[in-house]
């Protein structure tokens, strides 16, 4: 199977396609697909990279993804949980190439320009998941209605955009097995020390064109890519494991010291991890 670009199957009777996916893990490598996807999370949490951006999704989160927008689930099988996501794909042109443009469907275009970036819903969320739930067993006209009130809804609903920068170019295979590799190992890794010579040998590439060539597709360094990564990931073990200290998470999470952890944490939340967590509700697992 190609990593990029990936094909979604479906029928050339069927204008919306309905997935359900199932298992200890989600599709793990970075892949776009013309298709834009709203997608329920049902079980299962893990490390989401969107376009330049690495978050964390979890049960319970409604996503939307643009076309052609790169993304990889990382789904976390360490605590032994199963991965569960119902999503409908669909492109602007499903229903013709004009059909959103007609005026009574014209509020709709704020959502393809939301999407295009990606979202997390963080509204309406139990009447979104019913919506979208409700797709897999209606028929195909009643599908259709239920889907215009779902993009109404998701539309309408309060949201947080999941990635700041995406590339206009669009992956070809090999760049597509590149920057899976590349994103793939440090999932993998981040817990430890990684140079640059290391995830550039992942790409297969010399330390100083990895460098010119990942800053060019994501509109930012390595080094800040990964320290993203390993702070989103203190912040997760912080809202989940309250017997951790803050020194013991920022050693978990790949920081060689306190104080180099406490000034890029305070640098992209804009508070110490302290503050941080004092303001935060414990989840337990």
């Amino acid at each position: 199977m190609k990593v990029l670009p990936f094909t979604i199957p479906k029928s050339k009777k069927d204008t919306l396609l309905l997935q359900e996916d199932k298992g200890a893990s989600f599709y793990a490598l970075l892949h776009q697909h013309k298709e834009l996807q709203i997608s329920y999370i049902k079980e299962g949490e893990g490390a989401l990279i969107v376009g330049d951006t690495v978050t964390f999704y979890k049960a319970g989160d409604i996503l939307v993804l643009g076309g052609n927008l790169p993304h990889v689930f990382k789904s976390d099988t360490s605590k032994g949980a199963s991965s569960h996501m119902r999503t409908v794909f669909f492109t602007e042109n499903s229903f013709g190439a004009d059909f959103f443009k007609v005026e009574e469907l014209k509020s709709l275009q704020s959502f393809f320009r939301k999407a295009a970036n990606g979202f997390r819903v963080l509204s309406k969320n139990t009447k979104i998941k019913t919506q979208l739930e409700a797709l897999f067993t209606a028929s195909k006209l009643d599908r259709f209605i239920l889907f215009l009130q779902l993009l109404k809804e998701v539309n309408t609903a309060t949201y947080e955009s999941l990635s700041l920068f995406v590339s206009e170019k669009k992956y070809n295979d090999i760049e597509g097995q590149r920057m899976s590799a590349v994103f793939e190992y440090t999932m993998n890794h981040f817990q430890k020390e990684i140079t640059l010579s290391d995830i550039a040998a992942e790409a297969a590439m010399t330390k100083n064109a990895f460098c010119r060539y990942f800053k060019k597709r994501t509109n930012k360094t390595y080094v800040t890519f990964l320290n993203e990564l390993r702070i989103e990931e203190s912040c997760k073990l912080m809202l989940s494991n309250k017997d951790f200290s803050i020194a013991e998470i920022a050693e978990l999470c790949g920081f060689q010291n306190i104080s180099n952890f406490n000034r890029i944490f305070k640098s992209q939340k804009g508070k110490t991890p302290r503050a941080f967590r004092k303001g935060q509700v414990f989840i337990k697992n």
